[in-house]
């Protein structure tokens, strides 16, 4: 009726064959190919955290030559994601996309500066003493900065300072004035409104 065709009767199962197991046999083989992809990432992680390494062991002799007393470093590779070899709290090094190319990266509020960028380890080195250097300039200008105001000449100090004890005495004591004549004031005008 209205053009429906009959289908061939369904050929009945052979019930020697077990019927195939298509989404079991898929869910095994995404589950192999997800092993063989966290694998492969696995294997870049720790191959980014090698040259990392490679390039802290570069950058040893250059820490080794910072005075004791400087403390503005503080170096060591995260193994975060991404990788990171920090330099100190604002500046690290991680790789590139490409995960052969070192990225030397500061942090700063107006966001990040590469301050170098190669797959040299010493272009990257070169970029770091760079930075070291210009970090301890900073220190050293505002540890002067600081030394300043206790370089002034200690006469005109210690004049200064009895300056501003003899103001602090003289508006005590013309406050103490004042106040006094305000009560005496108040007194008198009292009385004579009571008389």
């Amino acid at each position: 009726m209205w053009g429906r065709k009959t289908s061939a009767p369904a050929p009945t199962p052979n019930t020697d064959e077990k019927p195939p197991q298509r989404l079991r046999d898929a869910l095994r083989q995404a589950r192999l190919e997800s092993a063989e992809r966290t694998g492969v990432i696995i294997d870049l992680r720790d191959a980014e955290i090698a040259r990392l390494e490679i390039l802290n062991e570069a950058l040893d002799p250059l820490f080794a030559e910072i005075p004791g007393n400087v403390e503005l470093f503080d170096r060591g590779v995260a193994r975060g994601d991404p990788p990171r070899l920090w330099i100190d709290v604002v500046a690290h090094v991680d790789m590139g996309r490409d995960k052969r190319t070192y990225r030397f990266v500061q942090d700063s509020r107006y966001g990040r500066k590469i301050l170098a960028e190669s797959s040299d380890i010493g272009e990257v080195v070169e970029g770091v003493t760079k930075y070291v250097a210009r970090r301890i300039i900073e220190r050293e200008r505002a540890l002067a900065a600081d030394e300043r105001p206790l370089l002034l000449d200690p006469v005109r100090d210690a004049r200064s300072r009895r300056r501003a004890r003899w103001r602090a005495i003289r508006a005590f004591v013309y406050g103490l004035l004042l106040g006094i004549a305000a009560v005496i004031g108040t007194i008198t005008l009292i009385l004579s409104k009571l008389n």
